[in-house]
């Protein structure tokens, strides 16, 4: 196989992502209102706190830290980084447009227009650098008022004001985002409905019924969405995006095997069939006879579903999962917001996230064949631990090691195994926020800020050897994957 037989298709979308919420700040400014994110406590036991019953959307300075309210300060530093992201060769940049710039508490009748200025100074800056914008328009970003006047999304009423900031960026932005997403990692509702759906589980509150009744809000909300996008710019394509893990059986046990099989129907498949086919799967709906979970459809529902379907599946991938159906506490290993039993043939990063570059290929083919719609990576990346040298250099090479593994699996399962693929927006592309944390510690990115846990730091930029290793990776369309770039300090 030839240098050039193992590139990518020409005009493969080689990016980065990011989301508002983890890098903007800008916090209250703009007339911004307060979204979940604003409330989110920073820290190691973040995903902790919000499992607990009865999380009540206050910011307690107090007691907490928001890291995300500062972020990194994108919100006046985007050209700055822009620039950089060009540096690379971006030719896209997914990102999101944070709910409560345009609508602040999410029910007014009329869009803020110091938001809506914003983000044309950021499509205009992005194209300014040739660079295509990929925008989620919901990315864990719920304005808090939904949440405490409506219960999020267990309201229908929420689809109505969802519906409404739709057609505002639409409108306003046709012409401007050719690629847009509905909810991000919407599956992930499942296991943290506080981010994505807007609501806690109360102790005594059946945990089925509420939450599949907002995913069932959700996927209305969706199917209007790509509904609108299709009216007001026809020209532009709108995609679901999950998170997608494979579930690996632990052992070659049939037990094992169907519990394997039944934990990813749910998990990765539930979201996608309905957003993709635009119908409930036969899985589901048994499931929800055996749970008695019984879900108020309103008339025309069904048939808005499957009329107006996504054209693309954008989804994250970080590792995949291992189970068992007899396991103990013991057992379990964490990682993202799922948990399974230890992979003995894997090794984990500093967060206990196992990394599996060949899961990646597993779950391109296993989505391009339920599907046969193009996909797209949205997010995949390392969290680390950098450390600056010196000499002022960051030599993440094990950053470097982990994305070529992974692109290395991608580009086998495009050129050897014939799954359509899109892109790839690495995520991080800049180091942020971290969504599971609150940590700057965690860093993903290409370029480096000067930005740490107890808030201090200049915000000063500075490009890590990752960041020449995939500009080289996309000026050479994915065919020269080395790690002997040369570093410049």
């Amino acid at each position: 196989m030839t240098k050039q037989s193992q590139a990518f298709p020409e005009g493969f979308l080689w990016g980065g992502a990011t989301a508002a919420n983890q890098m903007e700040g800008g916090f209250g400014e703009g007339e911004k209102g307060l979204n979940i994110a604003d409330v989110l406590p920073g820290g190691k036991k973040r995903l902790s706190i919000l499992a607990e019953p009865g999380f009540n959307f206050e910011i307690d300075k107090e007691t907490y830290t928001y890291p995300n309210h500062e972020g990194i300060d994108f919100y006046h530093r985007y050209k700055e980084d822009i620039a950089l992201f060009a540096e690379m060769g971006f030719k896209v940049f997914r990102m999101s447009i944070a709910w409560t710039r345009i609508f602040p508490k999410g029910d007014e009748k009329e869009p803020n227009e110091a938001g809506l200025a914003f983000y044309d100074r950021v499509f205009d800056e992005l194209h300014k650098h040739g660079i295509e914008p990929v925008v989620t328009i919901s990315h864990y970003e719920m304005p808090v008022n939904l949440v405490k006047e409506y219960g999020g999304w267990r309201s229908r009423e929420v689809v109505t004001f969802f519906e409404r900031y739709v057609h505002a960026i639409f409108n306003r932005y046709k012409g401007k985002v050719k690629y847009w997403m509905t909810f991000n990692e919407i599956n992930s509702g499942l296991m943290m409905p506080i981010m994505g759906l807007g609501f806690s589980i109360e102790k005594e509150e059946d945990k089925f019924t509420p939450t599949f009744q907002a995913f069932h809000h959700q996927f209305v909300a969706s199917s209007l969405a790509v509904k609108a996008c299709r009216e007001i710019m026809p020209e532009a394509q709108i995609g679901c995006m999950i998170i997608f893990a494979p579930v690996y059986a632990f052992d070659s046990n049939p037990e094992n095997q169907l519990h394997a099989l039944q934990e990813e129907r749910l998990f990765n498949y539930y979201c996608a069939d309905v957003q993709v086919r635009g119908e409930y799967s036969p899985f589901v709906k048994r499931y929800f006879e055996q749970n008695g979970i019984e879900l108020d459809i309103k008339e025309g529902d069904l048939e808005l579903l499957k009329e107006h379907t996504v054209d693309y599946i954008g989804f994250s991938y970080y590792m995949s999962r291992t189970e068992k159906k007899h396991k103990s506490a013991e057992d379990n290993v964490h990682g993202n917001i799922l948990s399974g039993v230890k992979n003995p043939f894997l090794e984990a990063s500093d967060w206990g996230w196992e990394i599996d570059p060949i899961g990646l290929r597993v779950s391109l083919n296993k989505l391009y064949e339920r599907y046969e719609v193009p996909l797209f990576i949205v997010e995949n990346g390392l969290g680390a631990y950098d450390e600056i040298e010196a000499d002022g250099s960051i030599q993440d090479d094990y950053r470097i090691d982990y994305l070529k593994k992974h692109v290395e699996a991608m580009r086998a399962a495009v050129n050897e195994d014939g799954v359509d693929l899109m892109g790839y927006t690495s995520w991080g592309c800049i180091d942020l926020v971290s969504a599971s944390t609150g940590e700057m510690s965690k860093r993903y990115g290409y370029i480096y800020v000067d930005k740490h846990d107890d808030g201090s730091g200049t915000l000063e930029r500075r490009r890590k050897k990752s960041f020449y290793w995939y500009q080289k990776v996309i000026e050479t369309n994915g065919a020269e994957l080395s790690l002997s770039t040369p570093v410049e300090s």
